[in-house]
This record gives C-alpha cells, structure tokens and sequence, in this order.
C-alpha cells in the first residue's frame, strides 16, 4: 500500500512539473528520479533508481531504466533498456528492441533497433545497424568497444572486443569484426555467395 500512494504522489509531483503522461497509472518512478522540461513518457515505462532526464526527451512505451543520464532531445524505446553507466548524449536516439550497459553514446547517434551496446563508447554521428552486437564478455573479464565520430556500422554486425573502430570507417553488413579498424576504411567479413543452376534435392 506505500509503495503505491508513493507512486501517486510521484505521478502527481511529475504532472505538475510538466511531465506529459498519456497513462501515468502504468509509469513507475524512483523517489531519486530527475527530469527536465517538455519530457513526455509513453505507457508502461519503469524508471529505476539514479535516473536523471534532461529537457525534451521521449520516452517510448515499455522501457526501462536504471542508472542512466540522458541529454536534451533524446529518444528512448519502445522496449528498450537502458542497464547502469548507460549515458545518452544530446540528439541521440536508442530505438525499440535495444539494450544499452555501460556504454556512453555521444551526439546524433543512433542505435535504431535490435542491439546490444555493452562497456562501449560510441562517438558522434554513428549510425548502428539493426542486429549489431558488441561481444564484449569473453567468459572471463568485460572488455570495451570503441567506435569513433561518424563511423557507419552495417547490420548483423559482431564486434569482438577489445575492439576500436576509428573515424569515418564503415562496417559491412553481417561482419564478425575481431580486427581494430583504421580510419575511412571498410571492414568486411562475409562468406562468398553460391550459387548452382538448376539444382535439384536429393529424393
């Protein structure tokens, strides 16, 4: 029963600040949570402890989030979560599907949909493709992925850390990248397609 008058007065306490709820009966706050101006939140939205938003920000329906900082106009979700050390520079955008764990992505970056960015830093204006992995755990220790300023990663990406991938470089689509990469190049590692005419199955 305390824990949802707590709820309610939060509700309320972000209501009056400005906070745009389309069914604050289904957001749940921290009584440490920040926010800013003109944020709105979606439904069923679950904002963990040590949560500072900043000014005009979305956050999309079922999201959650734990120890994270997110900058001025950033959008969040739908579905996705934000684990701790997760910081959203100003401009980013991390779409539905993806999760985030201590990793910094810095302005205009954009994890679109279906990934996974753990212990990584991702620089300015990268764009990450959809089914990207930063491999970051290797059974024994956590190891960091580094992707530099303007750096396009292509889709069903794998990026084995301890990894950089440096300034203005592109990633091919469905790479498994073990390999540090050097700046304005491309990096690709995709099995040759074959083909055989006419082929019939075995009866």
């Amino acid at each position: 029963m305390k824990q949802i008058n707590l709820q309610e007065k939060l509700r309320k306490k972000f209501i009056k600040k400005g906070v745009s709820m389309i069914a604050p009966d289904t957001v749940f706050f921290s009584v440490d949570t920040k926010i800013g101006k003109n944020v709105s939140i979606e439904p069923y939205v679950v904002i963990g402890k040590k949560v500072k938003i900043n000014n005009n920000v979305t956050i999309h329906s079922f999201s959650h989030l734990e120890n994270t900082k997110i900058e001025n106009n950033v959008s969040v979700g739908p579905y996705a979560r934000l684990r701790p050390g997760s910081i959203l520079k100003s401009g980013s955008k991390v779409g539905n599907f993806v999760e985030v764990k201590k990793s910094i992505i810095e302005k205009g970056s954009k994890v679109s949909h279906l990934s996974y960015i753990g212990d990584a830093s991702i620089g300015k204006n990268v764009n990450i493709g959809a089914g990207t992995i930063t491999c970051n755990y290797d059974g024994v220790k956590k190891n960091k992925t580094k992707i530099k300023d303007n750096v396009f990663i292509g889709s069903n990406t794998s990026l084995v850390a301890p990894i950089t991938i440096n300034e203005k470089s592109i990633v091919g689509a469905g790479s498994v990248i073990t390999k540090s990469v050097k700046k304005n190049s491309l990096a690709l590692t995709r099995s040759p397609q074959i083909e055989i005419k006419n082929y019939k199955r075995k009866k």
